[in-house]
């Protein structure tokens, strides 16, 4: 056997001989890592093949019918907002990789679900990056004390593995799957070829214990998942934990999963006792909102199956210099040039002495379409210096020939804007609300 260096491409695999600073077919920057790959030649009497009389045997395969009446037991951590994002529970032998930011609450999220299924079965926390010592110190702050959390500090896979099968833990958690590595390949942790072989190893474990496995992965400085992109591939569940790290608010998101639904969102708040379920969501995003503010709307978002009710903010202001400028935080930055540009024309709104900026409270990310109305109603507030309705609620996608286009989920938003109030609502299907909110803004 004989091995050879190659880089490959973290995006989309391409593979070089040498390092290079730009991927020639994705062009994506600094993608390229460290692999290691078999090149040799079979030695001298053996075969490259596996002959057909070494060939497994046939199999029979089982009716869709007869194993469809088996009804899989979840296993259930009690934090509803996880549990329904994970699909209303966790499948045993499922493999599910949780990735976010540094410092977003990772840890301390598989930590508070470690510890209530500890309830019911014995958890190991695997933690190459922390000393068994600071994760108790981490549990002690959070009033965490179930005997059946078990935790080992240890980034060798072979160690790891040998203790799994000593324990026989019911759920395996790896902290972080980017600083295990094995003894078998050569390379440190976090290269491709450690990342990728030990979460196949996890895997075989997985599948063949019927023991669920929770990794904690890292992420780059785009967003995306550090590592190889096949890494995605291998596991059942993807979760995203997102949300800025000086606010108060994170949601937790399902980019995969092969057991549920992916677009669901679970909504916690972070505090001094660890990460708190949000029940309600839109009543904690319009917490402090000032009365008769210029430049607030509210609109209503989507997130999966779920409707709640968040604060757009604009402020339009002179410009000291010829080219004005826009700032969007929570809202794309290129959308919000569009729809400057719709206002401008079919509004007759003169702009190009404006600095517009747009802020979305709560570090909430709008990206769907139904927010357009209540942006352009925003900054049109803000333009004018007068405020909109305090009970009004605005969504509805606009296109480029200024016409409005219905949403979907319109009667969940109008429930969830109802349920709290929120009585004028201003929307597509109701074009004659729209009209009447143009005429007293003018």
């Amino acid at each position: 056997m004989k091995l050879k260096t190659v880089y490959i491409c973290n995006s989309c695999q391409y593979e070089s001989s040498k390092w290079i600073g730009q991927c020639p077919e994705c062009n994506t920057w600094n993608s390229f890592a460290e692999d290691v790959i078999n090149v040799g030649k079979p030695e001298k009497g053996s075969i490259s093949r596996t002959p057909r009389s070494a060939k497994a045997g046939a199999r029979s395969p089982t009716s869709l019918e007869l194993s469809g009446q088996t009804k899989t037991i979840r296993l259930l951590s009690d934090i509803e907002e996880f549990d329904r994002v994970i699909g209303d529970g966790i499948v045993p032998g499922s493999m599910i990789l949780l990735s976010g930011e540094p410092g977003i609450g990772k840890s301390t999220l598989t930590l508070q679900v470690a510890n209530n299924l500890a309830k019911k079965i014995k958890v190991l926390l695997v933690s190459g990056e922390e000393s068994v010592e600071q994760i108790a110190g981490r549990a002690g702050r959070l009033k965490l004390n179930e005997k059946n959390l078990l935790a080992l500090n240890e980034y060798n896979l072979e160690t790891i593995l040998e203790t799994i099968d000593a324990e026989k833990p019911g759920l395996i958690i790896i902290d972080s799957i980017q600083v295990i590595s094995s003894m078998d390949f050569p390379g440190s942790a976090g290269s491709i070829t450690q990342v990728r072989y030990c979460t196949e190893r996890l895997l075989e474990v997985a599948k063949t214990t019927n023991t669920p496995v929770i990794l904690i992965g890292h992420v780059t400085k785009d967003g995306t998942l550090a590592g190889p992109k096949v890494l995605e591939h291998l596991v059942d569940t993807v979760l995203l934990f997102e949300g800025d790290r000086f606010q108060q608010f994170r949601l937790l998101r399902a980019n995969k999963n092969r057991f549920g639904p992916c677009s669901e969102v679970g909504i916690f708040e972070m505090t001094e006792d660890g990460l708190t379920e949000i029940k309600n969501p839109s009543q904690q995003f319009l917490e402090g909102r000032k009365q008769n503010a210029i430049g607030s709307a509210i609109t209503v978002a989507m997130e999966g199956t779920r409707p709640f009710l968040v604060e757009v903010q604009a402020l339009a202001s002179t410009s000291s210099f010829g080219f004005p400028k826009r700032t969007a935080n929570g809202f794309d930055l290129n959308r919000l040039q569009i729809l400057i540009a719709v206002l401008e024309k079919y509004a007759k709104f003169n702009l190009q002495n404006q600095d517009v900026f747009i802020n979305v409270v709560g570090g909430i990310k709008l990206s769907e379409p139904a927010a357009d109305l209540a942006v352009l109603m925003a900054i049109a507030s803000s333009y004018l210096k007068k405020p909109l309705p305090q009970t009004s609620a605005i969504f509805g996608e606009v296109g480029l020939s200024g016409e409005l286009r219905k949403v979907i989920h319109h009667e969940k938003r109008l429930k969830e804007a109802e349920k709290l109030g929120f009585k004028d609502i201003v929307s597509p299907a109701t074009h004659k609300e729209i009209q009447t909110a143009l005429r007293n803004l003018n």
